[in-house]
C-alpha cells in the first residue's frame, strides 16, 4: 500500500512538473501563444534554441488549448523528447509573418534564447505561413519544415536563403502537392543550388502526415542547422536514407 502511495505520488510530481513547463502567454502580443522551457533552462546558462509551430485551419480560433490536439505540442504530450524552447501561437484566421516574428522577438527578450537558432514548422495552413515567415525574414530564421502546405511565389528568390524541407502526401485531397511542388521549383528556379529539398510521402494524405512530428528525423534536420554559422551539419546520408512511411486515411487541416 506505501508503494503504490508512493508511486502515485511520484506520478502526481511528474505530472505536475511536465504541465508546468507548458506556459500560456496571454499579453505582450498579438497572437497568444503556449511556450514550452526544456528542463535544461537556465537564464545565465545556455542559450536555448526556438522552434515555432505554425497549425492548420482547424485549430484557429481563440481557445489555446485547441493547439495541443496536434502537432508539436502533441507530440510532446506522447512522450516525444523535443529540445529547445518551442512556441506554439494560435490565429483565428491566416498567419502573419509580422506577428509571428514579434512572438519570437518577445521570447528572445523575455528568455535565454538563442536569435541565431530559430526554427519555423507548420502544417496545412501553418505551412503556407512557415513558407511566409521563412520568405519575409530569411535572416531570421535557421530552417524550416512545411508539411502539406504550400507558399507565396513572390518569395521565392528570399527563401533560397533559408534551408528548408518541405513534405506533402502524394494523397492528399485537401491541399494537394502540386502547391508544395509549385513553391519547390519557384525556389530552385531562382537557384538550382538552393537548400530546398521536397519530399512526398507515398500514400500520405493530409491528416496522416502530422504523424512527421512525432518522428527524429525533422528535429535533427533542423537544429543541425545555425545562422551564425552558416554551416549544417553532414545530414544528407541520413536524409536519403529515410523511407517515408505510408499512412492511413486521416483528416486534419
Amino acid at each position: 500500500m506505501i508503494k503504490f502511495q508512493f508511486m502515485f505520488l511520484l506520478l502526481v510530481v511528474c505530472f505536475v512538473k511536465a504541465n508546468a513547463q507548458l506556459q500560456a502567454i496571454t499579453k505582450g502580443t498579438a497572437y497568444n501563444f503556449w511556450l514550452r522551457l526544456p528542463e535544461d533552462y537556465q537564464e545565465n546558462g545556455y542559450k536555448q534554441p526556438i522552434l515555432v509551430f505554425l497549425h492548420g485551419r482547424s485549430l484557429s480560433g481563440t481557445d489555446l488549448n485547441r493547439v495541443k490536439r496536434y502537432g508539436v505540442l502533441y507530440a510532446l504530450d506522447k512522450g516525444k523528447e523535443i529540445p529547445g524552447i518551442i512556441v506554439a501561437p494560435q490565429t483565428n484566421r491566416g498567419w502573419d509573418p509580422d506577428r509571428v516574428i514579434e512572438i519570437i522577438d518577445y521570447v528572445l527578450e523575455k528568455y535565454n534564447a538563442d536569435p541565431s537558432r530559430v526554427y519555423v514548422c507548420g502544417m496545412s495552413m501553418g505551412g503556407y505561413g512557415t513558407m511566409d515567415v521563412a520568405g519575409k525574414y530569411p535572416d531570421r530564421i535557421a530552417a524550416a519544415v512545411a508539411i502539406c502546405g504550400g507558399g507565396t511565389l513572390s518569395y521565392a528568390e528570399n527563401l533560397t536563403r533559408v534551408p528548408l524541407w518541405i513534405q506533402h502526401g502524394s494523397a492528399d485531397r485537401a491541399v494537394p502537392a502540386s502547391e508544395s511542388k509549385k513553391i519547390y521549383n519557384a525556389i530552385k528556379k531562382v537557384d538550382q543550388k538552393s537548400d530546398a529539398t521536397l519530399t512526398i510521402i507515398p500514400g500520405g494524405t493530409h491528416g496522416s502526415v502530422e504523424r512527421l512530428f512525432h518522428q527524429e528525423k525533422i528535429y535533427e534536420w533542423m537544429f543541425s542547422y545555425s545562422k551564425e554559422e552558416e554551416i549544417k551539419q553532414d545530414f544528407s546520408k541520413k536524409k536519403s536514407s529515410w523511407t517515408p512511411p505510408v499512412f492511413k486515411n486521416e483528416f486534419i487541416n
